[in-house]
């Protein structure tokens, strides 16, 4: 007996479609835990933004970023010898003027601290601004929660030489690159920032901002820097040129040391970030030297060099 092709197709349709079964899955609400980001460098005031975290599936806007803040905690930062309560400001209190140097500051583009408020903790208390070498601790008391962290601003390392290099294909296009000598004490990490000079208006962390010296410590060696982004850039991008520098670009270089703690973070964030959307990823841990909470507490030894792009 033949059987009609569309009738088996229909018949078979039928039995799959019988056997599905929708499953509702009940996942608890996540503990919101409080989220630190906090820094201290030489000659410049702490600076803390505390914020809560959100569940997974939480909806993200503008009304959610805001209400993220943890308004009026008591913030300490001590220095050994100086033990000073941090002020909270609110940026839409500040006039326009100064939302410039606020941006730069606290590492937030202008545009994301004009298009909602950030509060932040901090103090212009000249006693308890960042010096070389000396260890910062951080206390904080939020609702019923206490939070602590230890952080130190580490000797500057300075950067032997950079320069720029067009990358093979191009003409005008290419990486910006460096000579670092490495001192001999085993763990020393660093971050790199990088300013175009009239087009970013702050400093941009490099694309793989962090490393230490886990594989060429007391050693000279050379390596290059991918040109970092906003997290929202407003204008359209080239992917295919995205990481370069562009010959004539005056690129400000920030080169900071930091702790392990701190580097650790950043690591491990930086990680996250790059798997993120990875389906052949490992899950990644953000590390955090937080107690009691999530985030960073991180001290920076910064040096700063200018080069034009010449190849």
């Amino acid at each position: 007996m033949k059987i009609n092709k569309t009738v088996l197709i229909l018949l078979m349709a039928i039995v799959l479609i019988s056997c599905e079964k929708d499953i509702d899955i009940d996942l608890p609400e996540s503990e919101r835990k409080f989220v630190v980001e906090g820094s201290i460098e030489p000659g410049l005031p702490p600076f803390v933004i505390l914020t809560k975290s959100e569940g997974y599936f939480s909806p993200v806007d503008i009304n959610s970023l805001q209400n993220a803040f943890v308004h009026n905690a008591t913030v300490f930062v001590s220095n050994g010898t100086n033990n000073i309560q941090l002020t909270e400001i609110c940026t839409n209190q500040l006039p326009d003027s100064l939302l410039p140097t606020i941006a730069e500051l606290i590492g937030v583009s202008l545009d994301n601290l004009k298009s909602f408020g950030f509060c932040l903790y901090t103090s212009l208390d000249p006693l308890i601004f960042g010096e070389v070498g000396k260890t910062y601790s951080l206390s904080i008391q939020a609702e019923d929660k206490y939070l602590t962290s230890t952080t130190t601003i580490p000797i500057p390392v300075p950067m032997t030489r950079y320069w720029y290099k067009d990358q093979p294909g191009y003409t005008d296009y290419g990486y910006l690159w460096f000579e670092l000598n490495d001192p001999p004490t085993y763990g020393t990490a660093y971050r790199i920032y990088t300013q175009r000079k009239g087009i970013d208006s702050r400093f941009i962390p490099a694309d793989g901002s962090v490393f230490d010296d886990h594989f060429f410590n007391g050693l000279q060696f050379e390596a290059f820097i991918w040109r970092g982004h906003e997290s929202n850039p407003s204008g359209q991008s080239d992917f295919e040129i995205d990481h370069y520098f562009q010959q004539g670009d005056t690129i400000i270089i920030k080169f900071c040391t930091i702790d392990q703690p701190h580097f650790q973070f950043w690591n491990s964030f930086e990680i996250a970030t790059f798997n993120n959307g990875n389906p052949f990823s490992a899950p990644a841990t953000i590390k955090t030297n937080i107690e009691g909470g999530l985030g960073v507490w991180g001290g920076y030894g910064v040096t700063y060099d200018t080069l034009v792009a010449v190849d």
